[in-house]
């Protein structure tokens, strides 16, 4: 009786370490065939505006600029799309969730961005952001303190300026 209850719970095991480590390999093989495609938020609305370069999409998250004074939207680029240069009068702060990116600060070299990197960015501080040229790029951006105003938008980041990006 002792060899068979043993026995049993080895087969049980077994079964439940291979249904898991079947599981896990499924899953992994999903997350791989939809990397580019697995979207944590929708992707919401073409951006139809002046500021950016080509195709992009917004969906805003946080609108309460009233309770929180912040906005939450979640922006993805198209390959090779940067928005113009701009500033906010009470900073921003950008998620980076998907893709690959540039960050540029006036007068400092362009800075890339991948997934997990954050970027604070301090009040009136004049920047722009964007994909780079072989990748999409995706992420939170935070507009804080928005009571002290909205966006300044300046001129469009120019193709020479985009292509500075040193290795």
């Amino acid at each position: 009786m002792k060899k068979i209850s043993i026995a049993l719970v080895a087969v049980i095991a077994f079964g439940f370490t291979a249904c898991c480590n079947n599981q896990k390999n499924t899953n992994e093989m999903e997350t791989a065939n939809n990397k580019e495609t697995t979207l944590i938020f929708p992707k919401g609305d073409v951006i139809n505006n002046d500021y950016f370069s080509g195709k992009a999409w917004l969906k805003m998250l946080v609108t309460d600029k009233e309770n929180f004074d912040a906005t939450v939207g979640n922006v993805i680029f198209e390959s090779g799309v940067r928005n113009n240069w701009h500033s906010y009068p009470g900073g921003q702060i950008l998620l980076c969730t998907r893709g690959t990116g540039y960050y540029q600060e006036k007068g400092k070299p362009i800075q890339l961005l991948t997934v997990g990197d954050v970027v604070e960015i301090l009040p009136d501080i004049i920047h722009w952001h964007g994909a780079t040229p072989d990748s999409e790029f995706e992420h939170i951006a935070i507009g804080t303190q928005s009571s002290k105003g909205a966006v300044v938008w300046l001129e469009p980041v120019t193709d020479e300026e985009y292509n500075s990006y040193k290795k």
